[in-house]
């Protein structure tokens, strides 16, 4: 498209911005929700004319989706006797097929060549964000659900956004993938075992059948992603092309779906709630690079802790919330912390990525 149409889209976005303020106060036309929601679509098209934004277009259109589902809820939960949050695990499992799609066996040759940092950043992975999840739910005075959500998040491996932010920022990127395929595929014994030790207290927790269901959500699909990149790569060029974009897709609709599924509960502590998730994301970039550090790793290992440590895989946290039962409560955390763990990624990458990595670091 042409860099004008962008330009125009960028400033009619403000516009509507303002035409939203004034109904806000003033209510002269009753399409609030939808005056919003198109603020956020020009913006999400505009930013592509401003060389430092248009890499937030897809977190944008994210923030148009979840605007949706916050004003118009029925839109997202159901459709006649079909219950939309049906949708959240075949749409992870095909997130996962496209990730196992994308990795290889060569993928775990790094446990092998970076030992060190490959232990590093799983014991990282699996201690830091867990024990201030804990920290935070126990602190929040939140309903014990929904703050069983944050230690959700935090006993979630890492995902695939954490590789493409290593790339941006000049970190390890062999190092963050390996990290991202050795806690996934650890996430089936892991993640169980300290939500049954850390979230017990808030919400039951069965472990087996977490197990049960992070293998059905990631090992297999991944490993039927593996398969297909063994015997199949380059040969469905189309499929290839597709499966980013699809897996961009599918975590969208999940994040809307249940952004209406817990509507209520987001409008009364919604605040909170975020606060929460800002603190936990936060934690996890600096307490990652300072242990980076203290493991005595150079720069782009330490950038590299950073980011798997705090970018979570929000979808994996929703899916067991899903067959946990309460999306609605269990999964909102997760939610919140998918989109922000985005920006804040994005705005950390793009600073290092400046900054560059000077030789003797």
């Amino acid at each position: 498209m042409n860099v004008s149409f962008f330009r125009i889209s960028y400033n009619a976005a403000w516009i509507v911005l303002l035409v939203f303020t004034l109904n806000y106060f003033i209510e002269f036309l009753p399409w609030n929700g939808i005056i919003l929601i198109l603020f956020w679509i020009l913006l999400g098209i505009g930013v592509k004319s401003k060389e430092v934004l248009k890499g937030y277009t897809y977190t944008i259109m994210i923030f148009a989706a979840v605007t949706a589902a916050m004003y118009y809820p029925s839109w997202f939960t159901t459709w006649g006797d079909f219950t939309l949050s049906s949708l959240i695990v075949p749409l992870l499992q095909l997130i996962m097929f496209g990730m196992g799609t994308s990795m290889s066996l060569k993928d775990f040759h790094g446990v092998i060549k970076m030992p060190k940092g490959v232990l590093a950043g799983v014991l990282c992975q699996f201690t830091i964000m867990p024990f201030i999840g804990f920290a935070l739910a126990k602190s929040s005075g939140l309903p014990p659900e929904i703050a069983a959500g944050i230690i959700l998040v935090g006993c979630s491996p890492s995902g695939m956004a954490s590789n493409v932010m290593s790339f941006l920022a000049k970190a390890n990127l062999a190092l963050s993938i390996t990290i991202t395929a050795v806690t996934t595929m650890l996430a089936p014994f892991v993640t169980p075992a300290l939500m049954g030790w850390l979230a017990g207290e808030f919400v039951e927790v069965d472990i087996l059948k977490m197990m049960m269901d992070i293998v059905k959500i990631v090992i297999i699909p991944i490993g039927a992603g593996l398969l297909f990149n063994r015997f199949f790569r380059g040969k469905v060029k189309w499929l290839d092309d597709a499966m980013p974009l699809l897996s961009m897709i599918a975590i969208g609709v999940i994040i809307v779906i249940i952004t209406a599924a817990g509507r209520d509960s987001l409008l009364s502590i919604g605040p909170i709630l975020i606060g929460l998730v800002v603190i936990h994301n936060l934690s996890g970039y600096t307490l990652g690079y300072w242990a980076g550090k203290l493991f005595r790793m150079d720069e782009r290992d330490c950038r590299t802790i950073a980011l798997e440590v705090g970018m979570q895989n929000g979808g994996l946290a929703s899916g067991i919330a899903k067959e946990m039962g309460k999306i609605a409560t269990v999964g909102l955390a997760p939610a919140v912390f998918g989109p922000f763990m985005n920006i804040t990624g994005s705005v950390l990458a793009s600073y290092w990525h400046r900054k560059g990595v000077k030789e003797n670091e």
